[in-house]
């Protein structure tokens, strides 16, 4: 696609309506953060209901298609220790058992216990649960291709470094 027409980029939007009203209204106070802040979130919104929309169209929900992709990532044989998985979801250990409970009951992953740990459970992809994901993260990375197209090469790549580091500053990388 097309770089954007660089004028489009200076019409006000939704979020500058907001700051406009802050300074009409509390002109003590700058509302410029949110200039950043408030676009990210918007952005961040819309983009979880167009990966949501893909993740839905194989019947997973986003935590299920993270679970399925964090193992397949694994490599083989896409399994992991629960502790393991939970850490590589960034959900709790709470929120990983309900997740896992629903893919089980589903056959896409089994839990089996480790050889050498009685007390240590791996969950690992059942052969319906690969199949199932190496189809949904390609649609996946195709719907990513397509969004940032909207995006523009340029703007992207400018964006990924400044994103990055945000995220090392935010101690979330």
């Amino acid at each position: 696609m097309a770089e954007e027409d660089p004028h489009l980029s200076a019409l006000p939007d939704r979020v500058s309506q907001i700051q406009d009203e802050w300074r009409r209204e509390r002109p003590d106070l700058d509302p410029s953060p949110q200039g950043v802040i408030g676009r990210l979130h918007r952005v961040a919104l819309e983009l979880t209901e167009r990966l949501v929309a893909v993740y839905g169209e194989f019947g997973l929900s986003e935590g299920e298609f993270d679970v399925l992709a964090t193992l397949r990532r694994a490599g083989d044989p896409f399994e992991r220790a629960a502790g393991e998985l939970a850490d590589h979801t960034l959900v709790t250990t709470g929120g990983l058992t309900k997740r896992v409970d629903r893919l089980a009951a589903r056959g896409l992953v089994e839990r089996r216990v480790e050889a050498s740990d009685a007390r240590k459970r791996l969950v690992r992809l059942t052969p319906e649960g690969r199949d199932l994901i190496d189809r949904a993260i390609a649609a996946h990375l195709a719907n990513e291709h397509r969004i940032l197209e909207e995006l523009g090469k340029t703007d992207a790549a400018a964006l990924e470094p400044i994103l990055t580091r945000w995220l090392r500053l935010l101690d979330v990388g």
